[in-house]
């Protein structure tokens, strides 16, 4: 359990880490933001789920691989940026990788710490969107959790796979395969159809900042019409 989980750790490092890096690529910071940014999209996530659970130190703070791992994914995109570039979705790959990667080790850490189920599947989903929103408020973005197609539900359906697998007495292995696979898979279908959990409908011009636009318009108008006329 413990080096399937390292694995799971380091591949979902290495995805988010690469993805922090194209970022913050795109919003122009230097070399030194780009390697703040691939680490804090790599480790986020991990280090809140093992204070969470106990795990202490965390271990992205005590194992000097998950430093390297995001130190070499952010070098290789500051210097190979615009071959990375030509594939436009690459950015939402790497995020429903890692995704799939750190949902599936959240959940099986959490539970070879003895977490109930439904915390194992909480802390899954925590590990999985952790480096994304960290990601996001550093470069004052709304976190894709609170927006992108089926983000928090495709960790959730991950993590659930490898709790239930888990109850199930299945292959550690083949769960965490199994739990990656839906996980990144549904992530990937959002993405590719646009699928995402409704949303407020505001059908009558409303918004909550104010009067609507289009009562806004109509005072506006009343107004500049009043004037006209007593300027004749």
């Amino acid at each position: 359990m413990k080096i399937l989980v390292l694995a799971l750790d380091l591949g979902g490092t290495f995805a988010f880490a690469l993805n922090g890096a194209m970022t913050a690529v795109r919003h122009r910071l230097d070399l030194f933001g780009i390697l703040v940014l691939s680490l804090a999209a790599a480790t986020f996530g991990g280090v809140t789920r093992d204070v969470m659970i106990g795990a202490f130190p965390p271990a992205a703070l005590s194992d000097w691989r998950y430093v390297a791992v995001s130190l070499v994914a952010g070098l290789a995109i500051f210097f190979f940026y615009s071959a990375a570039d030509r594939v436009r979705s690459a950015v939402l790959i790497l995020d429903a990788t890692g995704l799939a990667f750190f949902a599936v080790s959240g959940a099986l850490k959490a539970l070879a710490y003895g977490l109930m189920p439904f915390a194992a599947i909480m802390l899954g989903v925590l590990t999985g969107v952790g480096g994304g929103v960290a990601r996001d408020v550093l470069v004052a973005e709304i976190p894709s959790v609170l927006r992108a197609e089926l983000y928090a539900v495709a960790a959730l359906a991950g993590a659930s796979v490898v709790v239930i697998g888990n109850i199930l007495q299945f292959p550690s292995v083949a769960v965490a395969v199994v739990g990656g696979v839906a996980c990144f898979g549904l992530r990937f279908m959002a993405i590719r159809h646009g699928w995402h959990l409704p949303r407020a409908c505001q059908t009558d011009g409303r918004n909550f900042d104010g009067p609507s636009r289009d009562k806004v318009t109509d005072k506006t108008t009343a107004k500049r019409n009043s004037l006209g006329s007593n300027k004749r």
